[in-house]
């Protein structure tokens, strides 16, 4: 057994360095944490607030519909509310992380067993479990989606259950409802591609035996951060998240069930599900964007709740993106699609990759950037390689050059729009599953797969806004005047797509300084008989080239 001794942070010395950086709320007055708590931290996400403003919420006065006080905090958004705050759980500032995942996968750090563990310093089983006010019943766990959905449930889990074949252990975040002090049921993915967790409950079921599950509440970021991520099958998340921390994660043996789970969680509800037992579960707002209408699945009879003497419960914003759960699944994703076409499939050209997020749920809508004249061969290989790599995810693929900003969909339409035609650069696949969306997720539908090359075939002329120096000039003008504050949306200035000559940069210097005269005398002496209008100058006079 190695000592607990580590360099990481675990939740709690997380949300005090957000505090530090500026990016936690402190909500002291009382919240209700059924009606009032997702639906205020909502307001973040559908207010009209900059990403760069979004932060982390605190809750430490905590009611339920009935009044009754509960003495442990909740946070919400404490993990992703934005970029600045993942950076911090990841150690590095944002345009660092996804080398840093990178890292990690390449050079992942086994976890290490130790026998004194914080998370169980309070230990409930049995009678404790029972009763209202008592086990899960204890916990303040919020409803996320006021009006529709039907339970508390678990959104910010990182699930653990162990291959009875292999032995190996895998970790997802799969939502739970609340039905019991002592019962929930879990929903782990059965879409094509889908859960490691559901695999592990398939082999139960063809063994006829019940699966051991620890659902686990505030791991320690870099391990929280391996749940929603999608590695390959059999990859050992607490390995990855080791690698991340650049040391062994702390794991410690589960109290009633044969399971590691991390020694500095939070909380961590023990428990056995029934293969051969489903429960209706939902209705429930999930990150797809819609509601998740009632289903069966996994019963879980609790056999203890293990905790910290004072912890604090972590919560995801999900549902409609943009959300906590998307902003944590797009640092993550995309950085693994960049490796796939590049180290994968060797295109070199790739700059790259960006997953559409508002209300898409980063699923539907993969934008790849290309270096401009990148061979059309290589940009429908990357096309084609986006749209393969995961089974749910790049309905629609768009390859652009990198003057076009991938998370403005005016810049994307604008791009589609004049540098695609229809006829030739664009594709459209079948035999697709449906993956994660309002529609059946098995079964045997299937969708299609657009692939569409939007990048500039030959060059252009310049984009029609005043230069760069201008704007630039403009905007310290606009900031003198006191006038309402800019938010500048790309593109903001002109710039060359390469159809452009040194002369008209030339006579656009004198128009600026007011010496459109000198242009006119020049235009003057280049009069010419007997031309269609609209003819071109560099079709009849010479030094064009």
């Amino acid at each position: 057994m190695g000592s607990g001794t580590r360099g990481y942070r675990d939740l709690q010395e997380h949300l005090d360095a957000l505090a530090e950086a500026g990016l936690l709320h402190r909500i002291g007055e009382a919240i209700d944490k059924d009606a009032e708590m997702h639906p205020l931290v909502r307001w973040q996400f559908r207010g009209g607030i900059a990403e760069a403003d979004r932060k982390a919420f605190l809750f430490t006065d905590i009611t339920d519909g009935k009044g009754r006080k509960y003495d442990i905090p909740v946070a919400v958004g404490g993990l992703a509310a934005s970029e600045a705050v993942y950076s911090i759980g990841m150690g590095v500032a944002v345009e660092d992380i996804a080398a840093k995942w990178e890292r990690a996968i390449a050079a992942p750090v086994s976890p290490k067993e130790i026998d004194n563990a914080p998370c169980h310093e309070v230990v409930l089983t049995g009678a404790d479990l029972q009763g209202e006010g008592g086990g899960l019943d204890a916990l303040p766990i919020p409803v996320s989606t006021p009006g529709f959905d039907a339970t508390p449930t678990l959104t910010a889990t990182n699930v653990i259950t162990r291959d009875p074949d292999t032995g190996g252990q895998n970790m997802g975040t799969y939502r739970a409802g609340l039905k019991a002090p002592d019962r929930l049921v879990v929903r782990m993915a059965t879409r094509t591609g889908g859960a490691e967790g559901y695999l592990h409950w398939q082999k139960y079921k063809a063994r006829g035996a019940e699966m051991p599950c620890a659902i686990v509440l505030g791991c320690p970021p870099y391990v929280a951060f391996m749940g929603p991520q999608k590695l390959p099958l059999g990859l050992d998340e607490m390995e990855v998240a080791g690698g991340l921390a650049g040391e062994p994660i702390n794991m410690v043996k589960a109290k009633t069930i044969d399971l590691m789970v991390p020694a500095e969680a939070e909380v961590v509800i023990e428990g056995i599900i029934d293969p051969m037992v489903l429960e209706p579960e939902g209705p429930f707002g999930e990150s797809h964007g819609h509601i998740a209408l009632e289903e069966f699945n996994m019963p879980m009879r609790v056999t203890a709740i293990t905790r910290k003497a004072k912890p604090v419960i972590p919560s995801y914003i999900s549902q409609v993106t943009p959300s906590e759960s998307s902003v944590i699944k797009r640092v993550a994703y995309e950085p693994l699609f960049l490796t796939h076409l590049r180290d994968g499939l060797g295109i070199r050209g790739v700059k790259g990759v960006s997953l559409h997020e508002p209300l898409t749920s980063l699923l539907r809508v993969t934008i790849l950037t290309v270096e401009t004249g990148m061979p059309k061969s290589e940009i429908w290989r990357a096309l084609n390689g986006a749209s393969a790599f995961k089974s749910d995810m790049s309905k629609i693929v768009i390859a652009v050059d990198d003057d076009i900003a991938p998370t403005n969909s005016d810049a994307l339409l604008w791009a589609i729009s004049y540098r695609s035609n229809p006829v030739d650069d664009m594709n459209i696949l079948a035999h697709r599953g449906l993956g994660h969306g309002p529609k059946r997720e098995h079964g045997t539908d299937e969708d299609g797969t657009l692939l569409i090359d939007a990048t500039m075939k030959s060059p252009m002329p310049p984009l029609a806004l005043p230069g760069k120096e201008y704007m630039e000039h403009a905007k310290d003008v606009w900031e003198r005047l006191q006038l309402p504050p800019l938010r500048p949306e790309e593109p903001w200035h002109g710039y060359s797509l390469g159809d452009w000559h040194d002369r008209w940069d030339a006579d656009a210097a004198r128009a600026a300084k007011g010496e459109y005269l000198k242009n006119g005398a020049e235009t003057l002496k280049r009069q010419q008989p007997d031309l269609v209008p609209e003819t071109s100058v560099r079709d009849v006079e010479d030094g064009w080239d």
